[in-house]
């Protein structure tokens, strides 16, 4: 059996918003979900309050598993959740992720992840669950 490493993928959302970052190396004003890799020792619950309190310094609750999504090189297994914000200051650690910013449903940036991507798979749900309420 192929070894499998498993990565936590989630959209922060705070009512109509959700939180993006983007990473120094990406092309210029692409956004994206935060991610993170799991621990030894840690769930997967953890992993998601840990990366984005890392990351961003943004603390959360209400963890909702989305979906999964398999990347066959490294070999990772994406899980994807949406979960909302306790708290909305925003603070990057400047090494993973530079930038970070809440978008209001309606005025997401114009370079996101493909929707085959579990990336632009939760921020398309994310929208139509806005939409939706």
């Amino acid at each position: 059996f192929p070894n499998v490493d498993p990565a936590i993928i989630v959209l922060v959302e705070h009512e109509d918003k959700c939180l993006l970052g983007r990473q120094s190396r990406w092309p210029s004003k692409m956004y994206s979900t935060l991610a993170g890799f799991v621990e030894p020792g840690e769930t997967i619950e953890e992993t998601v309050h840990r990366e984005v309190f890392e990351e961003v310094g943004v603390h959360i609750d209400n963890i909702r598993y989305v979906g999964s999504q398999t990347w066959p090189f490294p070999g990772q297994l994406m899980l994807g959740f949406i979960a909302d914000a306790k708290t909305t200051e925003i603070t990057v650690d400047g090494v993973e992720i530079t930038e970070a910013e809440w978008f209001h449903f309606s005025q997401l940036p114009d370079k996101l992840p493909s929707i085959q991507s579990m990336s632009g798979r939760l921020i398309d749900y994310f929208v139509k669950q806005v939409m939706a309420a």
